[in-house]
């Protein structure tokens, strides 16, 4: 594959996880305005923030990517 094209794929991915990343973290603010959250759901809503920070630094650091 092409360097450019190797390059633009990246960073379409990487702009794929930082939207994964917003969507998550915006559904879990929009979810404690709603009503409160138990412990168990909390620590779903933080964990699931951890995976998709992870996979954007993952994927950064993989492919020298910031966006």
């Amino acid at each position: 594959m092409p360097k450019s094209l190797s390059s633009v794929l990246s960073c379409i991915e990487h702009e794929r996880l930082e939207f994964e990343l917003i969507e998550v973290r915006t559904r879990g603010q929009y979810l404690t305005r709603l009503r409160s959250i138990s412990r168990y759901e909390q620590a779903e809503w933080d964990r699931r923030e951890r995976e998709a920070l992870s996979s954007l630094v993952d994927h950064e650091l993989e492919h020298g990517c910031n966006g």
